[in-house]
């Protein structure tokens, strides 16, 4: 059925249940799984008020933001080995999360996608946008999303 599955996560409780789902579903295929989490750049607004951040402050905050995600799926990547799941830990660095997720997997060769949704309505969709409908629209693997 599947031979490689890309899950996608941020530590978050729902991403945490969708990790789950991922790992008991690649238990079952006899599929790898490759954890990802997207880490953003720091932002550099030049309208915060004229405060300068400096270059180290930026390289600083961007290395533990990076260490926080390894930690989240390296644990993926434990919990995943421990069910005899074979478990890929990547950390991708972009501002684009979808676009990041789906490259991922073409370079990863998945041959699903599985993530979270947190299925926010109206405005709240509107202003923060739809990682994961862009992946469903752009994707050109079956996506797995779950609430």
């Amino acid at each position: 059925m599947y031979h490689r599955i890309l899950v996608a996560t941020d530590g978050s409780e729902l991403s945490q249940k969708t990790v789950a789902s991922a790992i008991a579903l690649a238990g079952v295929c006899g599929a790898e799984l490759v954890a990802v989490t997207v880490v953003p750049y720091y932002t550099q607004n030049y309208f915060e008020g004229g405060n300068v951040i400096a270059a180290i402050d930026i390289e600083r905050i961007e290395q533990q933001w990076e260490t926080n995600a390894q930690t989240v799926v390296d644990a993926v990547k434990k919990t995943g080995e421990e069910k005899g799941v074979p478990t890929l830990a990547l950390v991708v660095k972009s501002d684009a999360v979808s676009d990041a997720l789906l490259a991922t997997a073409t370079e990863q060769k998945c041959d699903l996608i599985v993530m979270a949704s947190h299925g926010r309505r109206g405005i709240a969709r509107l202003l923060l946008g739809s990682e994961t409908h862009h992946v469903l629209t752009h994707a050109t693997v079956p996506v797995l999303v779950l609430k």
